[in-house]
């Protein structure tokens, strides 16, 4: 059994377009989020596989139906802050009352405890680890917010590639997402912008190794807008940063229907923390 997660933001809220777009202007945009978070609760539906839905608070406000249709369909409910505010470019304190005003948020929508945490981009690492301190503060049992690899916008590659408990035994539990050791570098194997660009066979081959070899059970994440071919294409970004973001849109809901074939997904906190 693999954790399968969605981090539940629309198209205008990613991190590498915040350069390009104003925040005060997200509310007059076209929000995607309902038709494709749909979407895909009905393909989990149709493959009989759960999965944690890392929402947005500032998401969760305005779609509160929506918090409504994951919770009713079994699914856990879990916390990607409030305003994808990189926890790397926050204060102590703004991060605070941005997980806080997001949990609080959640559990009064969904009805049920959030006990899960991931950063916007990953954004926790050596150089502000105190972010872990205020999360077990705050309430939560675990996080997914470390990736142990080299990327240019974040990362910590010599940290644990499964389950650890960075702050000792009894602090919280840090549940990073799926990597593959080649070479001595850990490579990215669960999911992302990598699962778009990558044929999907060296997707199934790193879960599978994952699984057989190492043991462990993998955690993979997506985004809704990328089963979207259809969202507004931003003008005037480069290169890069449209490919990272439009390549292969139109392939991932055939791609997430291998995936849900190939392999048994569930619940972050079923896997990880069973019921305690």
């Amino acid at each position: 059994m693999n954790a399968l997660t969605v981090d539940v933001e629309d198209y205008f809220q990613v991190s590498a377009f915040a350069p390009h777009i104003d925040r005060a202007d997200w509310p007059r945009l076209p929000c995607r989020v309902e038709r494709n978070v749909d979407l895909i609760l009905g393909l989990l539906d149709a493959h009989q596989a759960q999965a944690t839905f890392f929402t947005l608070g500032w998401i969760a406000e305005r779609y509160p139906a929506l918090v409504r249709r994951i919770v009713d369909a079994g699914h856990e409910l879990a916390s990607h802050g409030y305003a994808h505010l990189r926890a790397s470019e926050q204060t102590p304190d703004e991060f605070r009352h941005d997980i806080t005003l997001s949990k609080n948020l959640l559990e009064q929508l969904g009805g049920q405890a959030v006990r899960g945490y991931r950063a916007p981009s990953f954004s926790i690492g050596q150089a502000n680890l105190w972010a872990l301190d205020c999360l077990q503060q705050a309430g939560y049992r675990y996080s997914s917010s470390i990736y142990p690899i080299r990327h240019d916008h974040y990362g910590m590659p010599d940290a644990p590639r499964f389950a650890w408990r960075p702050l000792g035994s009894d602090g919280l539990l840090e549940l990073p997402v799926s990597t593959v050791r080649v070479l001595g570098h850990n490579l990215p194997a669960g999911g992302g912008g990598y699962f778009r660009l990558l044929p999907y066979a060296t997707s199934r081959w790193a879960l599978r190794r994952i699984n057989s070899q190492d043991g462990q059970a993998g955690i993979f994440y997506f985004h809704p807008w990328e089963l979207d071919p259809g969202q507004p294409v931003l003008p005037g970004i480069g290169l890069k940063t449209r490919m990272r973001h439009y390549l292969n849109l139109h392939r991932m809901e055939a791609r997430i229907h291998r995936l849900l074939t190939d392999f048994r997904w569930g619940r972050v906190d079923d896997i990880f923390l069973g019921s305690a």
